[in-house]
């Protein structure tokens, strides 16, 4: 009988995967995005273990939204703790003013809602621009 072998945090190999997203889906980006975090591309990939990459997504601002319509109604809420104070922003704002947290929020919607998932999501770097301070580690 063959078992699966199950990886220990030992035997985890980390990367640096740089993706430009000018003129990419933004769908498109983010599954690939979160399937790199989570560690699923590995051969080792645990479920309990944190197997991902690190991630730098730059250009942020220049991804293309497709979908009918899902620019103007699309929202993002967000409650302050008070009472009836759950505030609310539309996504064509969010993307003006902060592409980064657009990307940040995609990205946690795919992750595990546990502690693991929040450790896979420090690992994801974005920038709105085409420039990054993490040239030394992606360097080749």
């Amino acid at each position: 009988m063959k078992f699966t072998k199950i990886a220990s945090p030992e035997q985890i190999e980390r990367k640096w995967v740089l993706i430009d997203a000018e003129g990419k889906t933004f769908g498109r980006i983010m599954t690939d995005v979160a399937t790199r975090l989570r560690g699923k591309d590995k051969p080792y990939f645990t479920p309990n273990i944190d197997c991902g990459d690190f991630v730098v997504i730059i250009n942020a601002e220049k991804a293309i939204i497709n979908g009918n319509g899902k620019t103007a109604t699309k929202t993002y809420h967000r409650h302050t703790g008070y009472f009836g104070n759950v505030k609310s922003e539309k996504f064509t704002e969010l993307l003006a003013t902060n592409p980064e947290k657009v990307f940040k929020l995609a990205a946690r919607g795919m992750l595990p809602k546990t502690k693991l998932g929040r450790a896979m999501l420090k690992k994801l770097k974005v920038y709105a621009g085409a420039e990054h301070p993490h040239s030394a580690q992606i360097a080749k």
